[in-house]
């Protein structure tokens, strides 16, 4: 009876020992006598007990690793610190283990070189406006060193970049000195615009005006010339008229000279110091002094 326990115990080692279960993602590196045999993938595995022994689990899953704050100078000797994180995945589970005695500080070692290198050729102003650049080139350095060890690097990013307190103080006073004249210049632009669009109106309605004025006198010019033209077309009319009536009336040369005379009349009373009589109204005017002797001699 013992025995047989005995044997079911061992029956039970040996079967724990020789079936494995592989998660999905992870994949095992298994070792015969000490020397690499084969990676087993996910699933079900066996393995001979006491011969072979699970040497190292890897995982295939993309990973992060934070590289711990680093002081790096500038070219311009500024020390700052820099903050890292590093995305990889293992792409050959077999040089990740026996390439390197640990993958983790390997790529955290070249990580923090890196950085230094790349950082220590900028000003401290490009390394602020220069993120991606860094990233990348940090990404192509890193992937290259690491494909010897089953590794590859997917990103690198530029966590936070901290300059010491007085620089900081000294970039915060820059910037608000910047801002304020880019208001200042916004400012003067708005106002030389508004001083623009001012002047423009003001032309503009001179011009308008102008124009009002020139249309009004045209129009005024144009009404005077109207009034002149009816006025002389009304007096010809009645000179028409007049001239047919006294043609209609068939006139003697008696009318014809008394006519004369009262015209005479009205010239004398004029402002002309000398009149010019015509010959022919010197008959009349004679024919005139003999009446008024007439009608003197009547009233005696």
């Amino acid at each position: 009876m013992w025995f047989l326990l005995v044997l079911l115990l061992i029956v039970l080692i040996i079967a724990f020992k020789s079936i494995k279960v592989v998660r999905q993602a992870e994949v095992y590196i298994i070792e015969r006598l000490g020397k690499f045999h084969k990676i087993a993938d996910a699933g079900l595995t066996i393995i001979v007990p006491f011969f072979d022994h699970v040497r190292s689990v890897v995982s295939l899953k993309q990973q992060t690793m934070d590289v711990p704050p680093q002081g790096v100078i500038t070219k311009d000797n500024v020390t700052i610190t820099i903050d890292t994180v590093v995305f990889y995945q293992i792409t050959d589970p077999a040089k990740a283990v026996y390439e390197i005695q640990s993958l983790k500080k390997g790529i955290e070692y070249l990580a923090i070189t890196t950085i230094r290198d790349i950082v220590g050729k900028m000003d401290l102003d490009a390394t602020f406006s220069s993120r991606e650049n860094i990233n990348t080139q940090l990404r192509v350095i890193l992937d290259e060193a690491t494909d010897k060890w089953g590794c590859k690097i997917d990103r690198v990013e530029i966590k936070d970049i901290n300059p010491p307190s007085d620089i900081r103080d000294a970039m915060e006073k820059q910037m608000n000195a910047e801002r304020n004249k880019r208001a200042m210049i916004l400012q003067a632009e708005a106002e030389r615009q508004s001083a623009i669009t001012i002047a423009e109106g003001r032309k503009e309605a001179a011009i308008l005006e102008a124009e009002a004025d020139k249309e009004a006198q045209i129009r005024r010019a144009a009404g005077e010339a109207t009034a002149i033209r009816e006025v002389a077309e009304a007096k010809a009319k009645e000179i028409e008229m007049v001239y047919q009536a006294i043609k209609n009336s068939n006139p003697d040369d008696k009318l014809v000279q008394l006519k004369s005379l009262e015209a005479l009349e009205s010239v004398a009373n004029g402002e002309a110091n000398k009149v010019f009589i015509p010959f022919e109204a010197t008959g009349a005017l004679a024919g005139l002094g003999a009446v008024k002797e007439i009608l003197k001699d009547d009233k005696k």
